[in-house]
């Protein structure tokens, strides 16, 4: 799984993910369960929306599509091995 956006608030976590749902993209989102264990103090940037590597760069264009802020890290190199998480850029 590869993060393909930093969501600042669980609202738009899922606002991509039923876009990327919507596009027929598997999603997971990691760091969703963290949230409500902070009770009311705010919490941003815990939440990252995954992707499957293979449609990571699809997965993007649909991120950038929505227009809440640009899609995370940079294109996956050509015969990356590993879980996708090793060398990501965040932020933008």
């Amino acid at each position: 799984m590869k993060v393909v956006y930093e969501a600042a608030n669980i609202m738009d976590a899922h606002l991509i993910r039923h876009a990327l749902e919507a596009a027929e993209i598997p999603v997971y989102l990691k760091g969703e369960a963290l949230v409500g264990g902070m009770g009311e103090l705010p919490l941003f940037g815990v939440v990252q929306v995954c992707v499957p590597e293979i449609v990571w760069p699809q997965a993007r264009e649909v991120v950038e599509s929505v227009g809440l802020g640009p899609a995370s890290g940079a294109a996956p190199e050509e015969g990356a091995e590993g879980d996708g998480e090793a060398g990501m850029v965040f932020g933008a």
